[in-house]
């Protein structure tokens, strides 16, 4: 007999990486296909994806990808996804916007099946019947999921807050959730981002006054940094741009393609004479001028990111620019967050963020909100889900506390998937879940060992030493050449001596050697450079034989 099966993919035990698959006999349904930041330790990795290599083996029983919202944690890997499994796609239509923007540019949209469905309408998944609910966030058009399955109903609630004074002025379907707990709900998916924050997540309205005090105090540019899918924050920055007097540019082609696709379909609603081209504003004088571009991570790559270090190409920080970071540090991010901030600092810029000032606001439930949501649908069970272990513990430590029985909440992480059979909850088996590094064009190449292998790269360095030796009787016909890159200078003072002793090592090993030569000199130089320098450089010995 067949069972529903829900198989964490991403998001459970870590923040980012979104997907989860709803399984019933052959129909298989996908929610979101996010990507994560790399760790700080994760050297040369551009982002992470979900490991789906259970869904590869199923791949004729995926019927469709159903996406909540279109923040890169949602939809950042659709490209990877969509290219091993050519089903529709279904989300409201500025969701679909900016997947379109993301397929166009990695040249699949050919082909592509997007359907448009709006907040309150229902659509079929194979055996799933889905109904989307209106619910804010910090981005537009963000819906919960209400699942109609054979087993029973299910809410999966994505990313949510309830703000009663949202931006674009469309509150959470309270009546809807309801509506959805009169059916009964066998069991609810639940955000945990904010698990451990106490009350009530402020309104994104809160922000409007703490822009009018950063434009009307600075004197010269102004530049705001946010996420390129956040088109709540270029509405808001638009209006405090018009109030002041500036001009609006967006940087980046990221930035600027959203922009175009959310005023498009009405989601950005600006007056045409405020947007100006990047290449004008920068010849106007600073204090009419407001530019919004990426960067509020940190990364590297970023508007911001290449600021901070002078490398961005159009424009450079000048002594004056105020720099607005309107997002708070995923956790993982800060010290890449901090870094940036004194960098920008250093170059002349006042930079703004919180908690300096209310710049930003989270667009997740607090712990009041997340009591509310269950008050509301009145589960049977809870599947806490989106945050770190941490989140998923605080937030069916909150589900008991409302009375929800022990036994039905389940904390799982990645990869664990979940069954229901005649209305009973169960674990079941594990299949994998882990990290696909994404390197350049390159998605699941680069393993824990070659990123680990980096990490020991960047720490201590590596030694390539080159022998010629005689084939006769494999005695040194040259002095041994050494390289080294990253461990130690050869014109250092220090370096030098080191490099002759080691030159000595080499050599007194080589007349010894009675095995296979390259292994045993690379690791007896191991052991010896770390006696002499305690650091443990890589070490690579090649022979060549006259």
């Amino acid at each position: 007999m067949a069972k529903l099966r829900i198989i964490p993919l991403g998001g459970l035990g870590e923040v980012g990486k979104n997907m989860m698959a709803y399984e019933y006999g052959d129909d298989i349904m996908i929610v979101d296909t996010g990507i994560m930041f790399p760790e700080n330790d994760m050297l040369g990795v551009d982002y992470i994806i979900p490991d789906f290599q259970y869904l590869k083996d199923k791949a004729s029983k995926v019927k469709g990808i159903v996406i909540t919202h279109g923040h890169e944690d949602h939809i950042g890997a659709i490209s990877h996804v969509l290219e091993r499994f050519n089903v529709p796609i279904y989300a409201t239509p500025l969701t679909l916007g900016l997947i379109e923007v993301k397929l166009a540019r990695d040249g699949l949209m050919d082909g592509a099946q997007l359907v448009t469905i709006q907040a309150g309408e229902s659509f079929q998944v194979g055996k799933f019947k889905v109904e989307f609910a209106h619910v804010c966030h910090s981005i537009p058009d963000c819906v919960a999921l209400g699942i109609e399955t054979p087993e029973g109903f299910i809410v999966h609630t994505g990313d949510y807050k309830f703000d009663h004074t949202p931006v674009d002025g469309w509150p959470t379907d309270y009546a809807k959730l309801a509506e959805w707990s009169a059916r009964g709900v066998l069991a609810m998916l639940g955000d945990s981002t904010n698990a451990d924050k106490k009350g009530w997540t402020p309104s994104e309205r809160v922000i409007d006054d703490a822009f009018d005090k950063v434009f009307r105090h600075a004197e010269g540019r102004i530049i705001v940094a946010s996420f390129a899918s956040l088109i709540s924050r270029m509405q808001q920055v638009a209006e405090t741009a018009e109030r002041h007097g500036r001009k609006m540019a967006f940087a980046g082609v990221s930035m600027r393609e959203n922009a175009k696709m959310a005023i498009r379909l009405g989601y950005l609603k600006l007056n045409e004479e405020l947007i100006i081209p990047i290449e004008e504003a920068l010849k106007m004088k600073p204090n009419k001028i407001v530019i919004m571009g990426t960067g509020t991570q940190g990364e590297p790559s970023s508007i911001v990111g290449r600021l901070s270090v002078g490398t961005n190409r159009q424009f450079d920080i000048k002594e004056g620019d105020t720099l607005v970071l309107s997002s708070h540090p995923i956790p993982g991010n800060e010290e890449m967050v901090s870094r940036t901030i004194n960098r920008l600092l250093q170059r002349g810029a006042t930079v703004i963020y919180d908690p300096v000032a209310p710049v930003h606001v989270s667009g997740h439930a607090s712990q009041e909100e997340m009591k509310l949501m269950l008050h509301l649908v009145k589960p049977k069970y809870l599947i806490p889900v989106h945050g770190e272990l941490r989140h998923l513990r605080q937030h069916a430590n909150m589900a008991e506390q409302l009375g929800i029985p022990k036994e039905n909440v389940i904390v799982v992480e990645n990869g664990r998937v979940i069954e229901f059979e005649k209305g009973k909850m169960k674990l079941a088996e594990r299949v994998p879940g882990g990290y696909v590094f994404v390197d350049g064009s390159r998605a699941g190449e680069i393993s824990f060992e070659v990123v680990r292998e980096r990490e020991q790269l960047s720490r201590d360095g590596v030694m390539f030493v080159n022998l010629v030796v005689s084939h006769k009787d494999r005695h040194l016909m040259e002095e041994p050449e050494i390289i080294t890159r990253g461990f130690i200078h050869p014109d250092d003072e220090d370096g030098t001596e080191l490099l002759d002793r080691a030159r000595q090592h080499i050599t007194d090993r080589v007349a010894s050697a009675n095995g296979n030569l390259r292994e045993e000199l690379e690791n007896s130089l191991k052991s010896y450079l770390h006696q002499q320098t305690r650091r443990r450089p890589m070490v690579f010995v090649v022979v060549n034989e006259v």
